[in-house]
């Protein structure tokens, strides 16, 4: 018998501890519902689960960035919406001045309203903000600054692919108008009646009065009938002479005088038969060196860094062949971080929608001629205004979609982090209670084992 080394006591109390420390740890698992609380419990489980966990709140956090983009954008359609409205009033307004039942002090008063209503488009473009950040004026988006060019009338950019930069344009083929003019000259001797007459322009039916003897008077009273139409021509006379011009430049416009009896009677035409025809040419021109696609007085960027690029010349820039100036391209889109990695992004551009962005900055209906060019002009805004509010829906949608997809991701992802890192309860409860039992059983074998060396004292009786 040996009493120095207890080896019995020894195995039982290393058995003890043992129990012990598992005990502890199946504690520490229960208590904390976690599988691995420390990288000793599961080292490459731990290095994996950390990963989803960045990935899962990258999910969580792209999520509620997509939703401030909603509501981004959200406040710039609905201040569009304000646009829209007002744009609506002006069309109105156009509409009502452009009826010759109105006097020229109705008419300026109809202008005052449509002046206030262009200084209020402005102050919602100059105003709009989420989260102290412009919408409206051009900082969240493409913008084109042209004021400083007097050959272009307009400039929007269609296309968020533009590059930012100047851009000059040209014109190689100048824009036309379509026009007609009398075969020859018309003397007094050749108007030998004083009756009502019908020249039929463009399908239309002009009546008017011919004065007996008189060229000047009768040619005077058909130009005044074609303007009072209102059918997009203007006619004006010289001596003996009429000219017919289409209001608007391109290859669209054009001018048909139908022959007949009366037309081949006053010289406008040949004869009775052969019509009096013309049509315009649309600019041709390019914009930086790249040929652009050319409608009326338009030149649209149809490739290279300028694609999406929308120049509308002024009549006398459009038909002149030349160098028509620049325009300057702003690209201050915003890039909205919808994913949990680096360069998951999309951008949301929202464009310049001031008054002179929608060509509406100088609108005059203080005359009949006027009002009625009004009329086309704020329709054209008024589609503008539509596109873009189009476009920051779908935008809205793609957003919503992207949230939806997000929380798919994360919650995939949260269930596979949740099957390396969290705890089976019911198993690590039936480990404890083992490697408690186990403990308790090491604890009292220990005690047996320390007490097994006190048989030595017998011998010495």
């Amino acid at each position: 018998m040996i009493i120095n080394h207890n080896m019995n006591a020894m195995n039982a109390h290393r058995n003890m501890m043992g129990n012990t420390v598992n005990a502890g740890k199946s504690m520490e698992k229960l208590s904390s519902g976690l599988r691995i609380n420390r990288a000793g419990d599961d080292a490459a489980g731990l290095a994996i689960s950390e990963k989803m966990r960045g990935q899962i709140r990258g999910l969580d956090q792209a999520g509620r960035n997509a939703q401030d983009s909603i509501s981004l954008i959200q406040t710039a359609e609905g201040a569009l919406n304000e646009t829209h409205s007002i744009l609506q009033r002006m069309r109105e307004l156009s509409v009502q001045s452009a009826n010759d039942t109105n006097t020229t002090v109705d008419r300026g008063e109809i202008q005052k309203e449509v002046s206030q209503l262009t200084q209020e488009i402005d102050r919602i473009a100059n105003t709009t903000e989420f989260n102290t950040k412009k919408l409206l004026n051009g900082d969240s988006g493409n913008k084109v600054v042209y004021g400083t060019n007097n050959n272009v009338a307009s400039a929007t950019t269609i296309n968020d692919s533009i590059k930012a930069g100047t851009y000059a344009v040209e014109v190689t083929t100048k824009a036309e108008q379509a026009v007609v003019t009398s075969n020859a000259v018309l003397d007094d001797g050749d108007v030998t009646d004083s009756t009502a007459k019908t020249v039929n322009i463009n399908g239309t039916n002009v009546t008017f009065n011919s004065v007996a003897g008189k060229q000047a008077d009768t040619l005077n009273n058909l130009a005044a009938a074609l303007n009072n139409a209102n059918i997009g021509i203007t006619a004006s006379v010289t001596t003996g002479q009429i000219t017919f011009t289409s209001n608007e430049f391109g290859a669209s416009q054009s001018v048909t005088v139908k022959a007949d009896a009366t037309t081949a009677a006053l010289k406008i035409t040949t004869d009775a038969a052969t019509d009096l025809t013309d049509a315009g040419v649309d600019v041709v021109g390019t914009i930086k060196g790249v040929a652009a696609q050319g409608s009326g007085r338009t030149l649209t960027s149809t490739s290279g860094d300028s694609i999406g690029l929308k120049v509308t010349l002024t009549a006398a820039a459009a038909s002149t062949v030349g160098a028509a100036g620049g325009v300057t391209v702003t690209k201050n889109a915003l890039t909205s971080h919808i994913g949990a990695n680096e360069n998951q992004t999309m951008n949301v551009n929202i464009s310049s929608m001031g008054s002179v962005d929608l060509a509406i900055n100088a609108l005059d209906v203080t005359s009949q001629t006027g009002a009625e060019s009004t009329i086309s002009t704020v329709q054209s805004a008024i589609e503008r205004v539509s596109a873009e509010r189009s476009k920051l829906g779908a935008y809205q949608n793609r957003l919503e979609h992207t949230i939806n997809n997000l929380g798919t991701s994360s919650e995939n992802l949260q269930a596979a982090e949740s099957r390396i890192r969290d705890v089976d309860m019911a198993k690590e409860m039936m480990s404890f209670s083992k490697n408690n039992i186990l403990a308790q059983a090491a604890q009292a074998m220990l005690a047996q084992a320390n007490s097994q060396p006190q048989g030595v004292l017998q011998l010495l009786r």
